[in-house]
């Protein structure tokens, strides 16, 4: 898909799901559009979407992988 200027969004590479319950990183440059993956617009038009520039800071807020677009998920 591409990078977002919606919502929270500025073309930023990753978008954090604030959700309770979700507290997942999304790398938009690998979005996965699938039923039941990644799913950034239900994200963004919720008004969850946190913008980041790096994965590490995302890390470092306490977000984890989303298992589809970048792996490795801890949950």
């Amino acid at each position: 898909m591409a990078r977002r200027y919606t919502g929270h969004m500025n073309g930023e590479r990753y978008l954090a799901n604030t959700r309770q319950g979700s507290r997942e990183v999304h790398d938009l440059d690998n979005e996965k559009t699938g039923t039941n993956q990644c799913q950034i617009n239900e994200i963004i038009n919720a008004g969850n979407d946190k913008p980041y520039n790096s994965l590490d800071a995302a890390k470092r807020d306490g977000y984890d992988n989303c298992k589809w677009c970048i792996g490795n998920s801890t949950r």
